[in-house]
C-alpha cells in the first residue's frame, strides 16, 4: 500500500463518518472532501473540477430543468391527477403502482430521468393523500435503480460493460441476456420495498420549502353553486369536484340551516354551499371554473378585488392575536380589514363547520385575498403574521402538453441512439426555454443545486480512486484473498467489491476497474469469464447503500432523508440481490472450466 492510497482511504473514512453523522449538509461535506483531495495533492484542480463539467452533472441539470417546466406548466399536476383518479386503496396501492410504473419506465429510460420525472408527481400525490413524502420518494428511487439489469439499454453501465467484454475477447451482451437475472431482481426488490423497506423509512415531516413549492397545505373552504351553473341537478359524482378539482366534500349546507352529509348520489341545487377540503392550488382553480365560486367569509367574492392591486397571501394566526378563540363572523374580519378569507388550514384536524363559524386557534393558516394596502392594518393589529405571497400561477394545459412532449421527445432521441442522453436532455431544456414553457429564472430557482454539487464532488473522489490506484489495490487484495477458494466464493467476492466501489464512484467507473481484473482472474483459473461479467453488471447497479447515486440524490432533500437512512433500507436489499444473483448467475451462466 502506497502513502497516497493510505491517505485516500483515510479521507474516504472521514468523509463517510461526516456523511453518516449528519453534522453538516452533505454537499458541504463533499465540497470539503474535494478541497482536501486537492490540498493533499491527490488530485490536481483540473481533475477535481472536471466533475462539474461531466456528462452526469449536465444530464442531471437538464433533467431538473425539464421537470421544473413540467411543474410550472401544470404537467406534473395532470399526471398526478390521472394517477390519483385511478388509484384506489390508499397509501399501499399508491406505493405499489408508483414503484411498478417507475420500474417499467426505468427499464427503457435512464433511471435518473425516470426519478426526476416522478419526484414532483410523488410529492403532489403525498400531499393529496396526506402521506409523508419520504414514504413514496425512496421507493420510487430504488424502483428506478432495480430495473437497471432488465434490458441491455436499461442503463448506460450495461453498454459500457458490453464494450469492455468485447475488448476482453468475450461476446457482447444481448438485448435480453440480462433479463434472466434482472427481471427477478426487479420483482424481488419491489416486493421487499413494498412489504419491508418503506416501513423502515423514518417520517421527519414535510420540509417547509416543499410546503411552499408544491402548495401542500390542505385548506378548508366554501364553494357555492351559482344559479346558472351546469352542475345544478347533477350528482356529486357527476360534478367533477373530486375528479377535476381534487376536492373532498365534507359537508353540504342547504338553505342556510340544513347541514347534510355528502354522498355520491346527492343532487346539487342552486345556492348549495359545499364545505370542501383541498390543496392551495385546488382552491385557486375555483376562480377559473364556471358555475361555482368561493364563498369568502360570509358573502361572495367581490369581483372588484380581481385586479392588479390585489394580493393573495398565506398568514399565520400568532399568539396574542385578537382573532384567537373568535370566529371570522364574530370578529367582523372582512368589515374590519377589507380582506377575504378563502381558506383555513389547521394541520391534522378535520373541520366540519362553515368557515365563518369556526373559532380560530393559534397556529391556523389562513389563505387571504384583498387589496395590497389592506394587509398593513392586519399586521399592525398583530392579528396574523404574513407568511408570504402566493403566486397565482394557473396550470396552462397547452404549455403543459408542450413541456411533456419535449420531455418525451428528448428521451426518445436518446433511446433511439441518435444522440447521447446528456445531449438529449440539454436539448430538451433549451427547447423549454425557447418555446417559453418556463423562464430560465423560474427553472433555475427549482434546481436542486446541492445535488449538483454533491454529484460533481463525488465524481472527483472516483477520479482520485482511479488515479492513485486505490481501486485496483482493493481489487488485487480481493483476488489475493479468494483466488484459492471455491469459484462461487470468487464470484461473490467480485459482486461485493463492485458494490463497494460503485458507492463513491460512478457505476461505469467501478465496472471499468473491476471487470478486466475479473476476466483475467477467470482466465488464469480456467473458468468461464462471462458469469463474472454478468455478476459485475448486476453489482454495478446496486447503488442502494448511500444517497450518492443520482436517483437517490434527487429524493434526498425532498424526502428529508439522512445519509444513514439509505444504508438501513438498502443494506438488506443488497443482501437479497446478492443471494438471488449468486443463485441465478451460475445457473444460467455456468462457472465451468474453459475447454483447452
Amino acid at each position: 500500500m502506497t502513502f497516497q492510497i493510505a491517505l485516500l482511504l483515510g479521507i474516504v473514512v472521514v468523509t463517510v463518518v461526516f456523511f453518516v453523522a449528519d453534522w453538516v449538509s452533505s454537499d458541504v461535506v463533499a465540497l470539503g472532501m474535494l478541497l482536501t483531495l486537492m490540498l493533499t495533492g491527490l488530485l490536481v484542480p483540473k481533475e477535481a473540477f472536471a466533475g462539474f463539467g461531466s456528462d452526469t452533472v449536465l444530464m442531471t441539470l437538464g433533467l431538473l430543468i425539464l421537470t421544473s417546466a413540467l411543474t410550472k406548466t401544470g404537467g406534473v399536476q395532470l399526471v398526478g391527477q390521472a394517477i390519483h383518479r385511478r388509484v384506489k386503496g390508499g397509501e399501499n396501492t399508491l406505493v405499489l403502482v408508483l414503484m411498478v410504473t417507475v420500474a417499467a419506465m426505468s427499464s427503457l429510460v435512464s433511471n435518473t430521468a425516470t426519478t426526476a420525472f416522478f419526484v414532483p408527481v410523488a410529492v403532489g400525490l403525498a400531499a393529496k393523500g396526506r402521506i409523508p413524502p419520504a414514504r413514496l420518494l425512496m421507493p420510487i428511487a430504488f424502483a428506478s435503480i432495480l430495473s437497471s439489469s432488465v434490458l441491455l439499454i436499461s442503463t448506460s453501465t450495461n453498454l459500457v460493460i458490453s464494450g469492455l467484454m468485447t475488448g476482453s475477447g468475450l461476446a457482447p451482451l444481448g438485448m435480453f441476456e440480462l433479463t434472466k437475472v434482472g427481471l427477478p431482481i426487479a420483482v424481488l426488490g419491489v416486493v421487499y420495498m413494498y412489504f419491508f423497506g418503506r416501513r423502515m423509512v423514518p417520517d421527519r415531516g414535510v420540509p417547509e420549502e416543499l410546503v411552499e413549492r408544491f402548495g401542500m397545505r390542505s385548506y378548508l373552504t366554501e364553494v357555492v353553486i351559482l344559479p346558472h351553473s351546469e352542475w345544478v341537478g347533477k350528482s356529486l359524482s357527476e360534478s367533477g369536484l373530486g375528479r377535476d378539482l381534487d376536492f373532498t366534500v365534507v359537508r353540504v349546507v342547504r338553505n342556510k340551516d340544513q347541514h347534510l352529509m355528502p354522498h355520491e348520489h346527492m343532487r346539487l341545487l342552486a345556492g348549495d354551499v359545499l364545505l370542501v377540503e383541498g390543496a392551495r392550488e385546488d382552491v385557486l382553480k375555483v376562480k377559473d371554473t364556471a358555475g361555482i365560486e368561493i364563498k369568502a367569509d360570509v358573502t361572495l367574492s367581490d369581483p372588484n378585488l380581481r385586479n392588479e392591486d390585489t394580493a393573495l397571501v398565506e398568514a399565520l394566526v400568532v399568539p396574542g392575536s385578537p382573532l384567537a378563540g373568535r370566529t371570522l363572523r364574530a370578529s367582523r374580519f372582512r368589515d374590519r380589514y377589507g380582506i377575504q378569507v378563502l381558506g383555513l388550514n389547521r394541520h391534522g384536524k378535520n373541520l366540519l363547520s362553515q368557515l365563518s363559524h369556526i373559532a380560530l386557534k393559534v397556529g391556523d393558516v389562513l389563505l387571504l385575498q384583498g387589496h395590497k394596502s389592506n394587509f398593513g392594518g392586519i399586521e399592525h393589529d398583530r392579528a396574523v403574521s404574513i407568511l408570504g405571497p402566493v403566486a397565482e400561477d394557473r396550470p396552462d394545459r397547452a404549455k403543459a402538453l408542450r413541456a411533456f412532449g419535449i420531455f418525451v421527445g428528448a428521451l426518445l432521441l436518446a433511446i433511439a441512439g441518435w444522440v447521447p442522453l446528456p445531449v438529449a436532455v440539454l436539448l430538451g431544456a433549451f427547447l423549454t426555454f425557447a418555446t417559453r414553457c418556463v423562464s430560465p429564472e423560474a427553472a433555475y430557482r427549482e434546481v436542486e443545486w446541492r445535488a449538483i454539487i454533491l454529484i460533481a464532488c463525488m465524481l472527483g473522489l472516483g477520479a482520485a480512486m482511479e488515479s492513485t490506484g486505490t481501486a485496483r489495490y482493493l481489487a488485487s487484495l480481493l483476488v489475493g484473498w479468494v483466488e484459492d477458494w471455491d469459484p462461487l466464493w470468487l464470484l461473490a467476492g467480485y459482486f461485493l467489491l463492485t458494490t463497494l466501489l460503485t458507492q463513491p464512484m460512478s457505476n461505469q467507473a467501478a465496472a471499468a476497474v473491476v471487470l478486466p481484473i475479473a476476466v483475467q482472474t477467470a482466465n488464469q483459473l480456467g473458468l468461464d469469464a462471462r458469469p463474472f461479467a454478468i455478476m459485475i453488471a448486476v453489482a454495478a447497479s446496486c447503488s442502494f447503500l448511500t444517497p450518492l447515486e443520482p436517483s437517490c440524490l434527487l429524493v434526498f432533500g425532498p424526502g428529508r432523508y439522512r445519509f444513514g437512512d439509505f444504508f438501513k433500507v438498502g443494506a438488506p436489499l443488497v443482501g437479497l440481490i446478492f443471494a438471488l444473483s449468486l443463485w441465478l448467475v451460475p445457473m444460467f451462466w455456468p462457472l465451468r472450466a474453459v475447454s483447452p
